[in-house]
């Protein structure tokens, strides 16, 4: 295929459009914006180079000419919902700044349903995660550590913010595929349980469903998971 490489390549470091002719007749911002919208509306199994190829008006051997591979396709994909990032003046409170990324990524996803399958440390250095990255550590400026614990810190924030919102994906796909409802499928998933509990084989099930019967509070989960990672990263002393 026109413009394929055999050997490993950044697609930022290329020109926008290979080989001779004439001026480019898309940019990498129209082609991503092609892909975004198709996987928004069809998922990421719609994504094809054929696809956002008739998007935008032009052959599919052509488009090979701007994105050599289907993984350099998705991940302009990528980089542009990380144009979709906010950014803002810091606070001076880390925690309070890194919380707030960390709710706006999870908004971003649940925008974007198809991202947490495409997030990758390999996508982290384009364009516009660059400026994510170094705005987050901007965020983090109060904290007192080195710069490889601040962006292990960011990477473990993605990582609890990915894949929490992973499962609450994959559960509401799954609900939507059942011909019952959520809260019908709970009560007999509860009963079953609370049948198997009351055979005594399971005594310290028993003690943690006496101490807290539910129901579980998915945000105030989702909020102590984020602390908890915040927390390890608290200067000790």
């Amino acid at each position: 295929m026109t413009g394929r490489s055999a050997v490993p390549e950044v697609i930022w470091a290329r020109p926008e459009r290979a080989g001779r002719g004439p001026r480019a007749a898309h940019s990498r911002a129209d082609i991503a914006a092609a892909a975004v919208r198709i996987a928004d509306t069809d998922g990421l199994e719609g994504v094809s180079m054929r696809h956002v190829a008739t998007a935008l008006g032009c052959g599919t051997m052509s488009l090979y000419n701007y994105v050599p591979r289907k993984e350099d396709l998705y991940e302009l994909m990528v980089d542009a919902i990380s144009g979709e990032h906010d950014s803002w003046e810091p606070t001076g409170d880390w925690r309070a700044d890194m919380l707030r990324v960390a709710h706006q990524t999870r908004a971003l996803m649940h925008r974007h349903p198809w991202l947490p399958r495409l997030m990758s440390p390999v996508y982290g250095f384009s364009p516009n995660a660059l400026r994510y990255l170094e705005h987050c550590l901007v965020c983090l400026d109060p904290l007192d550590a080195s710069y490889g614990t601040k962006m292990e810190l960011i990477a473990m924030l993605n990582g609890v913010v990915t894949t929490y919102v992973g499962n609450e994906l994959a559960t509401a796909e799954r609900t939507r595929s059942l011909p019952w409802s959520a809260e019908q499928e709970q009560a007999m998933r509860i009963a079953y349980l609370g049948s198997r509990i009351a055979t005594g084989a399971y005594p310290r099930m028993a003690a943690a469903f006496t101490q807290d019967a539910g129901p579980i509070d998915l945000e105030a989960v989702f909020e102590r998971a984020l602390g908890r990672v915040l927390d390890a990263f608290e200067p000790k002393g």
